[in-house]
């Protein structure tokens, strides 16, 4: 049974930085595509950065400058470097694993930035 599961949110002020991590399992045919989803209140969720195996990347235009993708292939982790955080950037932060094209997602992690 595939599992995702996050780490690393939490309550930062504007300005600060945070590392989200994500521990992906059970899949027996690997990661491809891996990434980062957030959901605000009262809106949809929508891709902040992801990443395939092989180091390809894919940022938000909200993010780029700010956030750095990474991710070890012989961990089946995924990890999201937050800089110079924002107010609008507070959401819940979900990992995305998809494996032969069927979508995985983690139970979330509340990001909150605010003074």
């Amino acid at each position: 049974q595939v599992q995702l599961v996050e780490s690393g949110g939490g309550l930062v002020q504007p300005g600060g930085s945070l590392r989200l991590s994500c521990a992906a399992s059970g899949s027996k045919y690997g990661f491809y595509v891996m990434g980062w989803y957030c959901q605000a209140p009262g809106k949809q969720r929508e891709l902040v950065a992801d990443i395939t195996s092989g180091g390809t990347t894919n940022y938000a235009d909200s993010v780029k400058g700010r956030f750095t993708i990474s991710r070890d292939n012989a961990k089946n982790a995924v990890y999201l470097q937050m800089n110079s955080l924002k107010p609008e950037d507070t959401a819940v932060y979900y990992c995305k694993a998809v494996i032969v094209g069927r979508p995985y997602w983690g139970q979330g992690t509340q990001v909150t930035v605010s003074s």
